[in-house]
């Protein structure tokens, strides 16, 4: 059912650089006036919510209020090693949810928003 999200950051370049470092993606920012957008890669033939890095005074990071935003991985471990070279941090290291849902880690980022990992394996 969700169909966008967005994460709000202070420092674009800076947020761009960590997301791209942690999964190996290009994110393509856009000036909008007063709202920047950092639009992570869109996969139409594939599940999932595509969404965007969103800098603008109505948004403040936090890695305590809002949603938790999971970002579904083949394996979490590849990406969870590389959160500390993106100068992020590891919150949570990988844990086995049980009941065969697999393994989630959480991860707070360059802009102190609190995000997971999750991977069947």
């Amino acid at each position: 059912m969700v169909g966008w999200f967005e994460i709000p950051v202070s420092d674009m370049e800076r947020a761009k650089t960590f997301y791209e470092k942690v999964f190996g993606i290009t994110i393509s920012v856009h000036d909008l006036g007063e709202l920047q957008m950092g639009w992570f890669p869109s996969a139409p033939d594939k599940k999932g919510a595509s969404g965007s890095l969103v800098k603008h005074g109505m948004y403040t990071p936090s890695a305590t209020d809002g949603p938790l935003i999971y970002f579904t991985c083949p394996d979490l471990s590849v990406e969870l090693g590389r959160v500390i070279e993106a100068q992020g941090e590891i919150l949570q290291p990988k844990t086995e949810i049980g009941g065969g849902h697999g393994f989630m880690a959480l991860v707070k980022d360059t802009e102190g928003n609190r995000i997971a990992l999750h991977s069947r394996q």
